[in-house]
């Protein structure tokens, strides 16, 4: 069959490299896609916010499924667009989709459903905001209720750091998402990203993985769309899964199928592991950028079979299956990065990673400039490492990184420090 997929990040290179290993696929496009896709399959010039073309395009094809890669053609109302035309989609309609597009609409859903979560309280007033963070003082987390690619949090551990983001917030630092802010509590413990497959109606879990936020080793500096990540997560015991499950998914595929707005697509989960168990700290409506690039080189399944059968609400009974190897992937962003990316310089050395053994590049902010690569974004490059356990991955994986030749970028040097502590412990964690 043909396949469209919406999107042109990492993350859609990595989603683009899982779909074309299916005995399925006839033709892939991407659109738009990046340097990266356009050796998977055929990038297209098309605009996802045009509803109208992006159907006429999946009739002139042939197309079969869309997949929709990243959040803002989800919110903005691409699947019920592709509904309407009887074209089979892999995502959450609008309304399902607010579960990542406000904040304050996953927490209000969070306390009905009884759903482990932060205490919280939501503002679209700023005095009111400021009044209630003087109430309840420092560590506290502001968020804005809207999209901000994954910088429109601030765990702030001094008052006067949540006022100033309060402030900023209510200024239009994140434009119309910060119109409205939710305050919530610090919570204590260690994150982890859980990733659902949903059909509607049933969820089968997928994958566990750990993102790395802030921009300086150390978990220092400001939060970005994310600098790294690892999977499995060896935090995410199979207990601890089957209570997300149990007490976080489940009871939201339930609160969704109430409110007629059945969820379908990936359900990503953001977890706070804490010391009274797994809460939720955040939704989103589709794979992580950069959780997909180390999720979906372990599957092992067909993805394409298995976006299908969500797509039509009859997911297989079976778990998915995955390699028992780690993968790590490093993000190489462009100096500057997350503020306003010093974009334009020359990119060499990426054909020596790609050569070595069980490294993955995939392509993130690029673009090609006569047969030169460009960094063209805040996050260029994701280098992607698999092995037996995250130790090996990471230094496989940095191996890789060091083999590439770009002064105007920069990386964290300590992705997966946690899970590699573990595992160096004396009888420490292996990955399962």
């Amino acid at each position: 069959m043909n396949v469209l997929l919406i999107g042109s990040g990492g993350r859609e290179h990595a989603m683009a490299n899982a779909l074309a290993k299916s005995p399925r696929l006839r033709r892939l496009f991407i659109a738009p896609g990046n340097p990266g896709t356009a050796r998977v399959g055929t990038n297209v010039d098309l605009d996802a916010s045009d509803h109208g073309a992006v159907v006429r395009f999946c009739r002139e094809e042939g197309i079969a499924l869309v997949v929709v890669g990243p959040e803002q053609p989800l919110i903005g109302g691409l699947v019920d667009a592709l509904d309407r035309a009887e074209i089979l989609a892999f995502g959450p309609t609008r309304a399902a989709a607010q579960l990542e597009g406000s904040k304050g609409f996953t927490k209000d859903m969070c306390r009905e459903a009884r759903i482990p979560t932060a205490a919280y309280e939501r503002f679209d007033d700023k005095d009111k905001a400021l009044a209630y963070l003087r109430e309840k003082g420092a560590p506290i987390v502001v968020k804005a209720d809207g999209l901000a690619a994954g910088k429109g949090v601030v765990v702030a551990m001094t008052l006067d750091e949540a006022e100033r983001a309060v402030a900023a917030m209510f200024a239009g630092a994140f434009g119309k998402s910060g119109a409205e802010v939710v305050i919530e509590e610090y919570l204590e413990g260690e994150e982890a990203s859980f990733f659902a497959i949903c059909d509607g109606v049933r969820a089968l879990p997928f994958a566990t993985a750990q993102d790395h936020k802030r921009v300086g080793d150390g978990d220092t500096g400001p939060n970005t769309g994310g600098m790294g990540a690892y999977s499995p997560a060896s935090v995410v015991t199979p207990e601890i899964e089957a209570r997300v499950m149990r007490e976080i998914i489940e009871p939201t595929m339930a609160a969704m199928s109430r409110m007629g707005s059945p969820f379908k697509g990936v359900l990503y989960a953001g977890l706070m592991l804490t010391k009274d168990g797994p809460k939720l700290i955040e939704y989103n409506n589709r794979f992580g950028d950069p959780e997909a690039q180390v999720i979906l080189p372990r599957f092992e399944g067909d993805l394409l079979d298995l976006m299908i059968a969500a797509a039509r609400g009859a997911l297989p009974d079976a778990r998915p299956r995955f390699s028992t190897q780690a993968a790590l992937t490093v993000v190489l962003a462009a100096k500057n990065y997350p503020g306003a990316p010093m974009t334009g310089s020359e990119i060499r050395g990426v054909e020596r990673a790609e050569t070595m053994a069980n490294v993955i590049v995939t392509h993130a902010g690029t673009r090609e400039e006569g047969g030169r690569l460009i960094a063209a974004g805040g996050r260029v490059l994701n280098v992607t490492a698999l092995a037996e356990n995250v130790a090996q991955a990471q230094e496989r994986a940095y191996a890789a990184v060091d083999a590439i030749d770009w002064p105007g970028g920069f990386c964290r040097r300590d992705i997966g420090w946690r899970e590699v502590a573990r595992e160096r412990a004396p009888g420490g964690s292996r990955h399962s």
